[in-house]
């Protein structure tokens, strides 16, 4: 082998190893928990997640959520169908997904167990359109368990939802979403 080969095949062990190095350092979610909630005088709604995905890098605060719209389930099989046939548009608009940073990552020690406040923002994006969001939340360390929690208020019209006049004292304008996210250190 001629030094150009060695050097190839010595930078290309070090990149890989630099790769993997940085996988592991990331934090993954596979069957994370989204609600959210509608309340009026007339009807309460609730609708329930738990396939959410998300990849938390605690270097940096990264912070992405990924979930499917039509795996919200409801108490009413009418609600559901309504939700991502006529609000939703499921089949058009199938992700919803939140890009962003945990902005105050360095005050959690993920080396020591107990439960520190977060401030998040970054960008919602539901029916292809896109909102920045500012909130707070909580991560629970316990060994190489991390749990998240935030909840977080949103304005449907925001996001291109559009509610019919006949059903609009039974649905608010304004609706919380609460998320928990149970992460695992990527091995």
């Amino acid at each position: 082998m001629n030094y150009k080969t060695i050097t190839i095949i010595i930078l290309t062990v070090f990149l890989s190893s630099f790769t993997l190095k940085t996988e592991k350092d990331k934090y993954v979610a596979k069957n994370g928990k989204v609600s959210f909630y509608s309340h009026t005088d007339v009807e309460d709604i609730r609708a329930e997640n738990n396939k959410v995905s998300s990849i938390l890098e605690p270097k940096t605060g990264k912070l992405a959520i990924e979930l499917l719209i039509k795996s919200f389930h409801f108490e009413k099989a009418l609600m559901e169908e309504h939700f991502n046939e006529n609000y939703m548009e499921s089949d058009k608009y199938p992700k919803s997904k939140f890009e962003g940073n945990i902005d105050n990552i360095n005050e959690v020690d993920f080396s020591k167990n107990g439960t520190y406040n977060v401030k998040i923002s970054g960008n919602l994006t539901i029916k292809d359109k896109t909102n920045k969001i500012n909130t707070t939340g909580t991560l629970k360390v316990d060994g190489n368990k991390v749990t998240g929690n935030t909840v977080f208020k949103i304005i449907l019209a925001d996001y291109n939802v559009s509610i019919p006049a006949m059903v609009k004292s039974k649905i608010s304008k304004e609706i919380e979403i609460t998320a928990e996210l149970d992460y695992q250190k990527m091995k």
